[in-house]
């Protein structure tokens, strides 16, 4: 396969994951805004911005911190790359190099969320966000459904190692801005807000009904990150994203006969988080450990490019 084919391919995977996480994320804090028993406002918009990195660009429009603002700004707004408009014009831009190698199926997917916003949005509020995100979330599970139908090839193991790569950092960054940017000054950990925060970053990752399975005592901060972190039978956690890096990688390696520094990088932060504890993180920081997690996985990043030899 050409480095470039693999590079858009790869690309695509990210692309599409990122506008599906920024749906889920915008989907959440609207419900935490307007349903939760104490309105979040400011603050639960602010930490959107915070955990897709967004805020020096939204400073930079001069935008007011209200619901709509923001919403707009992350769903349609085509001056920045981390708007879902952006992700999804560029997701279809790689598709669109590497058509030939796509299902139908997965090609409509890709174009269907692209023309979801060929139309201007005039006005955002709470009912017309909820449905265009719902359109959006729709359109990535058809395209990520249309993925697992595909033959089992260098095609669909690039698109997979770069949703795997993207999950990776979404769900990381998603969990250290609720740990320590998310609770407003004054309101006590374990209190109403607290609690509805960390519901809606369940929600955010649709983890709702499996932390409902897998923990019996309640809602408890310790377990939504061990959640996250550690369980690899949710396939939005660190753990279950790291495997399935491990497992592309590794398909790729027998396909292509190419293996280097990125299967090495991923085999030895899988075999770590298989012997992390969760209560060790927290003991010892668990925000120093998600930025490291976050480091690690740009540093991976940069070595799947110089493997495969994206341009």
């Amino acid at each position: 396969m050409l480095s470039r084919t693999a590079a858009s391919l790869y690309w695509l995977g990210r692309y599409v994951e990122r506008a599906d996480f920024i749906a889920r994320l915008v989907e959440a804090t609207l419900r935490l805004d307007v349903l939760s028993t104490r309105p979040a406002g400011e603050d639960a918009w602010r930490s959107a911005l915070a955990v897709t990195e967004t805020e020096p660009a939204f400073a930079a429009v001069g935008g007011e911190l209200t619901r709509e603002e923001v919403a707009r700004f992350l769903l349609a707004d085509a001056g920045h790359p981390g708007s879902i408009l952006r992700c999804v014009g560029m997701a279809r831009d790689n598709a669109r190099a590497v058509r030939t190698a796509l299902s139908r199926e997965a090609w409509q997917a890709i174009n269907g969320a692209w023309l979801l916003f060929d139309q201007r949005v005039a006005r955002l509020d709470p009912a017309t966000t909820l449905a265009l995100v719902d359109s959006v979330k729709a359109e990535t599970r058809g395209f990520e459904g249309a993925v697992h139908r595909m033959l089992r090839n260098q095609t669909t193991l690039f698109i997979r190692l770069g949703q795997a790569v993207e999950r990776t950092d979404n769900t990381a960054r998603l969990l250290d801005v609720k740990y320590h940017l998310l609770l407003p000054a004054g309101e006590p950990v374990g209190g109403t807000v607290d609690r509805d925060q960390w519901t809606t970053i369940l929600q955010t990752v649709s983890a709702v009904t499996a932390y409902r399975w897998l923990y019996s005592d309640g809602l408890a901060p310790a377990n939504v990150i061990d959640l996250l972190l550690s369980r690899g039978e949710l396939p939005r956690s660190v753990a279950a994203a790291t495997e399935e890096t491990v497992t592309a990688l590794t398909g790729l390696a027998r396909s292509s006969g190419t293996q280097g520094e990125a299967d090495r990088m991923a085999r030895t932060r899988s075999a770590r988080i298989a012997r992390t504890r969760t209560s060790d993180v927290i003991s010892a920081g668990l925000h120093q450990h998600l930025q490291a997690v976050i480091a690690e996985n740009a540093h991976l990043h940069v070595a799947i490019g110089r493997q495969f030899k994206f341009a």
